[in-house]
């Protein structure tokens, strides 16, 4: 190194250094930072970015006008247009494949050997291939398992099936994170309750293989040391359901038709323009995408299949949108996270709108004893385990209440004259509907609808739907607990700090 170069590399050492001591002192206090004779208060890089989860693509948020942008030929209304903003959050860049919920059902059969139900309770319903008047049952057999089928995207999964997986591959990446950093050990031998779970660690409560734990500035700790805290920015948030915004947004990708703000060209699908066919010279005439062109059209006339797809496609076909998203239209139907209400688009927030939340709150009552309480304290369970509190089934206990705020006075539903001993806070109800089990709450002749709190919202049209229900403004339900072969998944995680990846 020359004596120039020595000089800079000099000059720069010392900025840093002296822009480290700076920062480890309070500029509130004057105390220091990361030191234990001053308390031990520690202080995190300003500068930590979040770590981008496996499978997944960073989607930069913004404004953009959410709902319906064509004819409502089915007269809903259910998704007038507005204006809203979305947060910058991740997405899977594909639909979640038949090989990955195959690794998800291997790693329950493994880990759960002694209680089948688990893995029962998590396989894909293969029999939504079966029809009355179709010879369809290859594909009852074959499509989930078949290596050829293994980059398809998996269907047969519900609602709450896929929140179910979207759990088990948030404690999975970050367990492999925690063994990266050397903080857990490998552990393959782990089972039942002895497997990993973010929750389970976070509150101090994971018992399984630990190599070492963090350094502990806290003078008032013999140990010296601690578990891995959100502060830390180790931990990835969870995997989730994206909302209907954040699918809906993704789906469009309006960086690509915008300059500076100024969209110049509409947006029908996620590409430009209101055609099915790639306007591109190289590849002009290709289908955009995977779905019915007419009816008893699955894929055209032999010699010259048009979207070179019978049923589902792999999940790589076609074109990724601008934010390199693939099948965003067509392929097959994905669950959202929120719940269906034909009102939605008038109701929500103009900021991150969603429609499903729920604020419950878990109050130990003894050593390992849980109550669960609803926002105004109501009970709703008691004698809530450890395990339901903060394992891996604590996400079944949700009751996507249909109310805005969490009051649950302004719940549609809401009686004051229920008995608060025999009522269900947070009913399935939308109307006054006949209670069967105790008929003089209710008028005799009630109201049923099949738009309820278990009611969720999927998007993006399938193999089976015309061009209608592949632009993103559109928008059907189905209950949480059913499946069909034309719906899958793809996971979302929220991106925290900065909008913008540096």
């Amino acid at each position: 190194m020359n004596i120039k170069n020595l000089l800079m590399f000099s000059a720069i050492a010392g900025l840093f250094l002296m822009s480290s001591c700076a920062d480890e002192v309070s500029t509130t206090t004057g105390w220091n930072y990361n030191d234990s004779k001053n308390g031990g208060f520690q202080k995190y890089d300003d500068f930590y970015e979040q770590e981008t989860g496996p499978g997944l693509v960073l989607v930069e948020g913004g404004s953009f006008t959410m709902g319906t942008v064509q004819q409502d030929v089915m007269y809903d209304w259910n998704n007038v247009a507005r204006k809203v903003s979305v947060s910058s959050f991740y997405m899977d860049e594909t639909e979640v494949r038949n090989i990955d919920y195959r690794e998800y059902l291997y790693w329950l059969t493994r880990v759960f050997a002694d209680n089948p139900y688990v893995y029962w309770s998590a396989l894909p319903d293969t029999l939504v291939w079966r029809s009355r008047m179709s010879y369809n049952e290859p594909y009852v057999q074959h499509y989930l398992r078949h290596p050829a089928f293994q980059n398809y995207p998996v269907v047969g999964v519900s609602w709450l099936q896929a929140n179910d997986y979207c759990v088990w591959r948030t404690d999975r990446v970050n367990e492999r994170i925690l063994i990266r950093e050397g903080i857990l050990n490998e552990n393959t031998e782990q089972t039942n309750d002895d497997n990993f779970n973010v929750e389970t660690y976070m509150n101090h409560l994971y018992e399984g293989s630990v190599n070492q734990n963090l350094h502990d500035y806290n003078p008032s700790n013999a140990d010296g040391t601690r578990i891995v805290h959100e502060e830390d920015g180790i931990i990835l948030p969870k995997y989730r359901l994206p909302t209907e915004a954040e699918w809906e947004f993704a789906a469009l990708a309006t960086i690509g038709n915008s300059v500076d703000e100024r969209i110049y060209e509409r947006r029908i699908f996620p590409w430009n323009g209101h055609q099915m066919r790639n306007a591109s010279v190289n590849n002009r005439g290709q289908m955009m995408a995977n779905y019915t062109r007419a009816r008893g059209d699955q894929m055209g006339v032999a010699g010259r299949l048009n979207d070179m797809a019978d049923i589902t496609a792999p999940v790589l076909s076609y074109w990724p949108n601008d934010y390199g998203l693939y099948c965003m239209a067509g392929n097959v139907n994905e669950w959202v996270l929120d719940v269906y209400r034909a009102n939605s688009s008038a109701d929500v927030d103009e900021f991150r709108p969603f429609r499903g939340n729920v604020f419950q709150k878990y109050t130990e009552v003894e050593q390992g004893v849980f109550e669960e309480r609803d926002s105004l304290g109501h009970m709703v369970k008691e004698d809530v385990t450890v395990a339901d509190a903060y394992g891996r089934m604590n996400y079944r206990q949700a009751d996507n209440i249909n109310y805005l705020d969490g009051d649950q006075m302004s719940s549609i539903d809401y009686n004051e004259e229920i008995d608060d001993s025999t009522r269900t806070y947070g009913s399935n109800l939308m109307y006054q509907q006949k209670n069967l089990s105790d008929e003089d709450l209710y008028a005799e002749t009630g109201w049923y609808t099949l738009v309820n709190d278990h009611s969720r919202v999927y998007k993006g049209g399938s193999w089976r739907d015309r061009a209608y229900y592949l632009a993103p403004g559109s928008r059907r339900f189905l209950d949480e607990s059913k499946s069909t072969d034309d719906i899958g998944f793809r996971c979302a995680m929220t991106r925290v700090g900065s909008p913008v990846a540096y």
